[in-house]
């Protein structure tokens, strides 16, 4: 019985009518993951590099959100052949590569989603979620159109280099990360910097010339429409945990008053 997987982000942008709009989930909890998965937000990022999430996890997540029509994205934690093929055998679909500097990490990103000769992917389908253990017809043969790549700029030295970045064939688009471009800026925590966001910008008008779509985490809603109004194809505008954390704050100061707080009776 053959089985079809799900089109890529990068066919869901070029299909989208307007910017897609994304929410990050850091969580590590599949539960979490099927709640955001079902809020209607177009596409998700389940995140590896900062997050307590391994192989375990991710395919439980990813599990968990292929009933919801939602686009996941998985970011690996670093650029490495055997974390990325892992990944993808898992049955991910869409990749972010972080810091990528350089045409040169770029270029080895690209080598590491496809198969040879074209590029350094393992073979192991046969074995794998992502071929539905070879249940997807002519997987091996079409697997290039069944996975996307995106990369991100987040230093200033990926910010020079954005043009010749988001040119290297295989790369579908580009993700800025304000808060680590900020840092590498001297501007640590001042993802909002004028410095910060004009270097944000730079990046968009580089890769947007490449003809690549370029994307950008933007927390705050009215940065976050700034960077939608410069050109920006999908964006990250919340995340589970910090969702949770704001909104249970919110009830605690509702709720708690501002005298200490009460002593707890001995027996």
């Amino acid at each position: 019985m053959p089985f079809r997987v799900s089109p890529t982000f990068r066919d869901a942008l070029a299909a989208a009518s307007r910017p897609l709009a994304g929410i990050w989930v850091c969580s590590g909890s599949p539960l979490v993951a099927e709640i955001c998965a079902g809020s209607g937000m177009d596409w998700t990022l389940i995140d590896m590099e900062h997050s307590p999430n391994g192989l375990e996890s991710v395919l439980a997540q990813l599990q968990a959100v292929a009933a919801y029509p939602i686009t996941p994205v998985v970011r690996v934690p670093i650029g490495d052949v055997s974390t990325i093929k892992q990944v993808l055998d898992l049955g991910a679909q869409n990749i972010l590569v972080p810091m990528v500097s350089t045409v040169a990490d770029a270029e080895q990103a690209v080598s590491a989603v496809r198969y040879p000769p074209r590029g350094t992917r393992g073979v192991g389908s046969a074995l794998a979620r992502s071929a539905r253990w070879n249940r997807v017809d002519g997987y091996l043969e079409d697997a290039d159109a069944h996975v996307s790549l995106f990369v991100q700029i987040e230093t200033s030295a990926g910010v020079d280099a954005a043009a010749g970045i988001a040119a290297v064939d295989g790369v579908d688009g580009v993700f800025v990360g304000p808060s680590d471009l900020a840092a590498s800026m001297g501007r640590l925590g001042q993802q909002t910097h004028p410095d910060v966001r004009a270097a944000v910008l730079r990046t968009f008008e580089a890769v947007r010339s490449a003809g690549k779509p370029v994307g950008v985490n933007a927390f705050d809603p009215d940065i976050a429409d700034a960077y939608l109004a410069a050109g920006a194809s999908f964006v990250l505008v919340g995340a589970d945990v910090s969702l949770l954390a704001r909104g249970s704050e919110a009830l605690a100061a509702r709720f708690i008053p501002d005298d200490p707080a009460p002593t707890r009776s001995s027996y």
